[in-house]
Formats: structure tokens, C-alpha cells, sequence
């Protein structure tokens, strides 16, 4: 009997603590919120982000604020798709998905480099990874600070190639990288209360 209750307590325990994996934060203005939905024993998105924070030295912040605008906090996301014949759903018009978005190409060469073989673009701590990976060699190549959300986001959103030749995009790419640098300081004071 005791047995019983036990392993019944443990099976919600383990499906509860999935079902948090499956579902994005509701509160993605906040990261302390994000960081308490996401919180689990096999997925704690603040341990994740803070172990990427002490590999490649990008901030917490930063890398919550790329993520917060690359995907909302969605597993899943995807780049809208192509219309065939102007009405048609067709093809994404990217590679780009899963909470960094990162092309297959890019997601590629951050496995060859890192040897992280297993890493999925669906899961979190993978994701904010290849973040910190993906903004700490555009800091090493152009001389961006780690903390210059602005700069590492354009270098982001267009690629190391475009970005190296001088390319900062439109007014609009622009704009991206500057919601994703006050998220970022609105993040790092967020994160001074967290728990308090």
C-alpha cells in the first residue's frame, strides 16, 4: 500500500514536472517570472542560464532578452511561411526554430564546435547555450562587449557574414535590437529582485 502511494506521487511528480517543459511562461515581461514557471528539477531555465553566464561571461540578461525576442519563450516557434499561389500555407521561410531560432546551419557548426551532438533547439538549456555561444564568438570576432546587447543582437538577427562587412540593417532590425536591449536592462533590474 505504501509502495503504491509512493509510486503514484512519483508519477505525478515526473508528469507535472514535464508538463511544465511543454508550456511557454505567461508573464515574458518578467524573467523572475519566467525563472519561477521554469523552475523544475530537470529544467530550470535560471540554473541553465546562469551556468551559460559563467561559460561565455554574456549576462543573464542578455541572453534571457535574445531569447524573450527571438522566440517568447516558445519551444516551438517558428518563422511564418511562404503563401503558394498568394493563399496557399507553403514552405517556412527559414530554418530558424525552437527558442533561439537558429538557422540549421549555424545550430550545426555550435554542435561541430562545442561537441554537444545531442542538443535540441526545443530544449532550453541547449538553446541559451548556443545564445551565449553565438553572442561570446561574435564578442571574440568584432569586439563587441558582452554586455552590449544592441551590437550582439544585430550580430544575431543578421548574421556574422553581413554583420562583419558593415551591415547594421533597417530602421526596423534596428528597432529589434533596441527592444532587445531595454528588455535586457529591464531584465537586469528584474533580476536584482528576484526573490526578495
Amino acid at each position: 500500500m505504501r509502495r503504491s502511494s509512493f509510486s503514484k506521487i512519483v508519477a505525478v511528480g515526473v508528469l507535472l514536472a514535464l508538463s511544465a517543459c511543454a508550456t511557454a511562461p505567461s508573464h515574458i515581461n518578467n524573467v523572475c517570472a519566467v525563472f519561477d514557471q521554469n523552475d523544475g528539477w530537470f529544467d530550470n531555465w535560471q540554473s541553465a542560464a546562469e551556468r551559460t553566464e559563467q561559460k561565455y561571461g554574456v549576462p543573464v540578461s542578455v541572453l534571457m532578452a535574445t531569447v524573450r525576442k527571438e522566440s517568447g519563450f516558445k519551444s516551438n516557434a517558428r518563422p511564418p511561411r511562404t503563401k503558394l499561389l498568394g493563399f496557399i500555407p507553403w514552405k517556412h521561410v527559414s530554418s530558424a526554430t525552437g527558442f533561439s531560432q537558429a538557422l540549421d546551419g549555424t545550430w550545426s557548426q555550435y554542435q561541430r564546435e562545442t561537441g554537444n551532438w545531442a542538443a535540441r533547439r526545443t530544449k532550453f538549456a541547449d538553446a541559451v547555450d548556443f545564445v551565449g555561444w553565438y553572442h561570446s564568438k561574435t564578442a571574440d570576432t568584432y569586439g563587441v562587449a558582452r554586455n552590449d546587447t544592441y551590437n550582439l543582437y544585430l550580430a544575431y538577427y543578421l548574421g556574422w557574414t553581413a554583420y562583419g562587412r558593415g551591415n547594421r540593417g533597417d530602421v526596423g532590425v534596428q528597432g529589434y535590437a533596441r527592444a532587445t536591449d531595454k528588455m535586457a536592462r529591464d531584465y537586469e533590474s528584474q533580476l536584482r529582485q528576484c526573490g526578495s
